[in-house]
């Protein structure tokens, strides 16, 4: 059974009867049998299971079978992967907990044991009912007013309270699912759950306010890049004065992400302030774990859309071996469902052994193996890996999966090694960029005999310790690559084809958003560019015409208002590295003189 830590839980019974069904001291008993919940929750098949003598060896829960072929264990199926809690025990308690649950999870679910006595294998009937439904806005046209029905396929246990939006706003709490009342043609409506209001129904509407994304859950790995698509309407006789991603409100309005700490050059608005409304987020961390939602402002109103829920996660191997068997079985884990259904590629140390749409992969068990996992499309997004029998195996560990460094600086690029028990004949350096030059395309060659970096690589560190780094000296813009350390015993080597450290060599520059068109007593901000970030988040230094400002360190002056006075040739340059400043940007200030009749600009 595949094991994971659920968040929050909504336990949903549509009535608490007990069924009990078997033959003498043989039984399961499940709390209800039948369970209506909301697509997107947490459900919970409570379960409990008696037996006659023997001890269980086998325990699991099923919705298929086949005639004289023993159940698919839930567990082993990949649109279970990492949505299943097993919350039992080998002796009574056979509770399942499903995560994130989707429409296609509806089915009769039923537990199966195994004892260890002669047919001592039993499953208990009829099982439990699982209908997962989402919400659905339906408007019923009247004469003297019109109704709204926060509709579902199933009935929600329990009384739940409805809660009414209208154009993204909260309008109305309710016990009842119905909203009567007299509508504008050009609002828009949308219901929630009380207690679930991230899982909110599209929104509806005739002549309306609307915003919608193409997905309202996403999971997608750190360090990659994400689109939420979206897409909005409003009332043809409104114009967009301002809009925007957000996903904090201040005292007086939402906080617009393009000005919030922590995603400066991390967002894009890809919008067109038409219709299309889609963010792209870059480089992402666990941190933009968030609900985000478009904001827009006319010129007679504003609205906001329902929240996406975007979570970021990493890839973790999680191993399950047996004492008697040589098989070892590997799941490439993460904390949510990935989006779009991937397709896994796994590693044996540091070889590319499989690619494979399931999560899991089974292998001969050997003890100084190692393993490790990545997303296709997001090779170097690996997880870290793991040793089949404790620590003492091979691998190779890179600190950093990226660096950016300045054109003619030094960088030190470092990674840990462990070939167990085994001696290390021959280690070094590559780059498969150079891999034309090599005498054989699969044999790599060290980087210290290559022409294009002689007498500007070296290696540093002690061997002994199990590290290795790799220095590059008066980096080039072409020395942009992605580097790599294997070694080699007298039976084997680590492979290649495992992801190493990708070096980004890039310049600063001063850029002025329209440089031509700067009007004196206006804000302005000059930005110290590079194409990706730099490491150890530094400091940085300004100069005006070749004279350092003392009062600025960040990667962006300010310049407020601007006055004629700050005309001139401004550049910018990382603190401790002022020989590698950008060139000169020139600064020009238009000053504008409006008369009684007439503009003069200077």
């Amino acid at each position: 059974m595949s094991l994971r830590t659920a968040g929050s839980v909504l336990v949903v019974f549509l009535w608490s009867v007990t069924a009990v069904l078997g033959q003498t001291g043989w039984s399961v008993t499940y709390t209800t049998q039948s369970i209506c919940a909301l697509k997107g929750s947490t459900v919970d098949l409570t379960c409990s299971y008696t037996y006659p003598s023997g001890t269980v060896k086998t325990t699991f829960w099923f919705t298929k079978m086949k005639t004289g072929k023993e159940p698919e264990d839930l567990g082993q199926d990949p649109e279970y992967a990492d949505r299943l809690e097993y919350h039992g025990d080998k002796k009574k308690d056979c509770t399942l907990k499903i995560t994130d649950l989707r429409e296609r999870d509806s089915a009769t679910y039923k537990f199966r044991f195994i004892t260890d006595q002669t047919r001592g294998r039993y499953f208990g009937k009829p099982g439990v009912t699982l209908s997962v439904t989402g919400l659905q806005v339906k408007l019923t046209v009247g004469f003297w007013y019109n109704t709204l029905t926060c509709s579902t396929t199933c009935t929600l246990p329990d009384n739940p309270t409805y809660i009414w939006y209208k154009n993204g706003h909260k309008e109305k709490e309710d016990t009842s699912s119905s909203y009567p009342d007299s509508f504008s043609d050009v609002d828009s409506y949308s219901c929630a759950v009380k207690g679930h209001e991230d899982l909110l129904s599209p929104a509806v509407c005739q002549k309306c306010w609307s915003v919608t994304y193409t997905q309202q859950s996403i999971c997608t790995l750190k360090g990659s890049t994400v689109d939420i698509s979206c897409s909005y309407t409003y009332p043809s006789d409104h114009e967009i004065k301002k809009a925007f991603w957000f996903t904090k409100w201040s005292d007086k309005d939402a906080e617009d992400l393009s000005s919030a700490p922590g995603y400066e050059g991390h967002i894009e608005y890809l919008g067109d302030k038409e219709s299309d409304c889609t963010l792209r987020i870059t480089d992402l961390r666990l941190s933009d774990s968030a609900g985000y939602r478009f904001r827009f402002i006319t010129t007679r109103d504003k609205f906001a859309g329902s929240p996406v829920s975007l979570t970021v996660t990493v890839l973790q191997v999680k191993m399950r071996t047996s004492r008697f068997s040589s098989w070892v079985t590997l799941t490439c884990s993460t904390t949510c469902t990935l989006t779009d259904s991937p397709t896994y590629i796994w590693y044996r140390n540091g070889h590319k052994v499989k690619e494979d749409t399931s999560s899991q992969y089974s292998d001969y068990l050997r003890n100084a193996d190692s393993y490790s996992c990545a997303v296709k499309g997001h090779d170097n997004l690996h997880s870290p890996a793991v040793c089949v029998r404790g620590q003492n195996c091979w691998s190779v560990t890179y600190p950093h999966q990226g660096v950016c460094a300045l054109k003619g600086s030094t960088v030190d690029i470092s990674s840990t090694y462990d070939s167990g028990d085994a001696t290390i004949t021959s280690s070094h350096w590559f780059s498969s960029k150079q891999s034309s030059s090599w005498k054989d395309e699969l044999v790599p060659e060290d980087l210290t005999t290559d022409p294009g970096y002689a007498g500007r690589v070296e290696y540093v560190g002690e061997k002994e310790s199990g590290r290795s780094t790799l220095r590059i000296t008066d980096l080039r813009e072409e020395d942009s690559a992605e580097y790599k350390f294997i070694f080699n015993t007298q039976t084997s080597g680590w492979g290649y084809s495992f992801p190493g450290t990708t070096l980004t060599v890039t310049g600063l520059q001063v850029r002025i958003k329209d440089p031509t068109n700067i009007i004196e007593g206006t804000c302005l901000r000059l930005f110290c560019e590079s194409i990706c970030f730099l490491q150890d988040n530094p400091s940085y230094i300004w100069y005006k015409n070749g004279q350092r400002l003392f009062s600025h360190e960040t990667k962006y002056l300010i310049l407020d208002p601007v006055s004629s006075e700050d005309a001139g040739g401004y550049s910018c340059a990382v603190n401790g590295q002022e020989d590698l400043a950008s060139a000169e940007k020139t600064l020009t200030v238009r000053c504008e003189y409006v008369g009684y009749n007439y503009t003069t600009t200077h």
